[in-house]
């Protein structure tokens, strides 16, 4: 007779417990962009990406320091200790060097010892692809507690002479902290929507190792406004809702005119006219896979949205990769 392997209690559920963010102190307007050189002017960004300001990290202030920093942060706002963390995920597309990972080190700064880590690279979609692997090793009982981070330092790898990148790209991390729903709690994460479109994967690239980003934006602008609706739709529809029931729209910060059409596509849907909307990217500038994290606690610190609400987080970029779910906010 085949010996049955044992396996870990199925858990119902997994929900978001903490929030912590990071921004490097150094903030960068249009007009200081337009100083250092770069063809452009207030008014001409404003009107294509909706940016006003972005915080540009120190050189000597690293990813794995904002990261770190966030993640504590995110323990503190959750109430557990180091010691109560028994994964930590990364979410990154900008480490200097692909060896060692961005979450090992994290894990060591924080405390959390001997724990799975490792990074997740689905650029601008890598919170929610970090997120969705939290609650699913929750779910399956490989966890009980897991700490994501979407960090970035998106200022190692953009040209800042290239314009159609030094006007969007910044820097910062945000972090989650997810635990087990537990006792009569229903579940706080809901499943998951994702997918890719490799064969565009072009419009956004880093060549070779000596490269900066490339970006065709006008390609991935038409991609995000035609294509990422529906997944946010399916994300909502995977989680038993319908988009009347969503109160809070957190897409990626990539550009404030498709953060519009997303949420105006959702309106279409039967989103209600009180549905908060982020718009981070007025004053964060994109941080790819850390924008997520990021415009949540920025609008809980801002009072915009209160413990409870339904949020709908939509992550997509590079690869081109694309992931979306429902989440209870802490």
């Amino acid at each position: 007779m085949t010996p049955q392997l044992q396996q870990n209690p199925i858990v119902a559920g997994a929900r978001i417990r903490g929030l912590g963010s990071v921004q490097p102190e150094q903030v960068v307007t249009n007009h200081d962009i337009a100083a250092s050189g770069v063809e452009t002017n207030d008014e001409w960004i404003r009107d294509r990406v909706g940016i006003v300001e972005r915080r540009f990290a120190r050189p000597d202030e690293s990813l794995v320091d904002m990261a770190s920093d966030a993640g504590a942060k995110a323990l503190a706002d959750a109430g557990l200790a180091p010691s109560e963390i028994d994964a930590v995920l990364v979410a990154t597309c900008t480490m200097p060097s692909q060896i060692p990972n961005a979450s090992a080190q994290v894990a060591h700064r924080i405390g959390v010892e001997a724990s799975p880590a490792f990074d997740v690279n689905a650029a601008c979609a890598g919170f929610c692809y970090g997120l969705g692997t939290a609650a699913d090793m929750i779910r399956a009982g490989s966890a009980g507690n897991v700490l994501v981070i979407g960090a970035e330092k998106l200022t190692d790898w953009v040209d800042p002479n290239d314009r159609s990148t030094c006007i969007i790209f910044a820097d910062g991390a945000g972090a989650v902290v997810v635990g087990a729903a537990t006792g009569d709690e229903a579940a706080g994460i809901g499943p998951i929507a994702a997918g890719s479109a490799g064969d565009l994967a072009e419009t956004i690239v880093v060549p070779d190792r000596s490269s900066f980003i490339y970006q065709e934006g006008q390609a991935v602008f038409r991609w995000a406004t035609t294509k990422i609706s529906p997944v946010a739709v399916q994300a909502i529809e995977r989680a038993g809702l319908t988009p009347g029931d969503i109160d809070v729209l957190v897409p990626h910060q990539a550009n404030l005119r498709i953060v519009e059409a997303m949420a105006k596509r959702l309106h279409a849907a039967g989103a209600r006219s009180d549905m908060a909307v982020a718009d981070d990217i007025i004053r964060s500038g994109n941080t790819s896979a850390a924008s997520i994290p990021l415009a949540i606690d920025h609008m809980r610190n801002d009072g915009r949205v209160r413990s409870g609400d339904i949020a709908l987080l939509v992550g997509f970029g590079a690869g081109l990769s694309y992931a979306g779910q429902v989440v209870v906010l802490p």
